[in-house]
């Protein structure tokens, strides 16, 4: 887009219940920075040139459902993170308040749902 100037954030936006929260959740587990915040919206920047993710607010928020259920909040779309070790990552991601997903469907990834209930994916791939 020609109007766009360096310095401008851009992103994917993710709504949430309390997107303050959620917010602190993803820059806690990757490392980042919240780069802005205001009522009803936060940004996490990974640098101040980005990436950056969106955090906001969301009345009436339903978290998705894993795996799939006809008839239910489906996930639209999900986080993949390759890691080096997926107990280690996997628990540290829970201490900061994810949890577990009981469906598995690979051996060399983790399931988990962050605080609001999106599904990521913590990935392994042996070099």
């Amino acid at each position: 887009m020609r109007s766009r100037t360096g310095g401008m954030w851009w992103g994917t936006t993710i709504e949430a219940p309390d997107p303050g929260g959620l917010a602190k959740f993803y820059a806690e587990l990757l490392g980042w920075n919240i780069g802005h915040e205001e009522p009803g919206t936060t940004i996490v920047a990974a640098s101040p040139q980005g990436p950056f993710f969106v955090f906001q607010q969301a009345d009436g928020y339903q978290a998705p459902v894993w795996p799939p259920i006809e008839g239910k909040q489906r996930p639209m779309m999900h986080f993949d993170f390759q890691v080096g070790d997926l107990d280690s990552a996997a628990a540290e991601a829970i201490a900061l308040g994810a949890t577990l997903a009981d469906f598995q469907p690979q051996e060399n990834v983790r399931v988990l749902f962050d605080p609001a209930g999106h599904p990521f994916c913590l990935c392994f791939d042996e070099p």
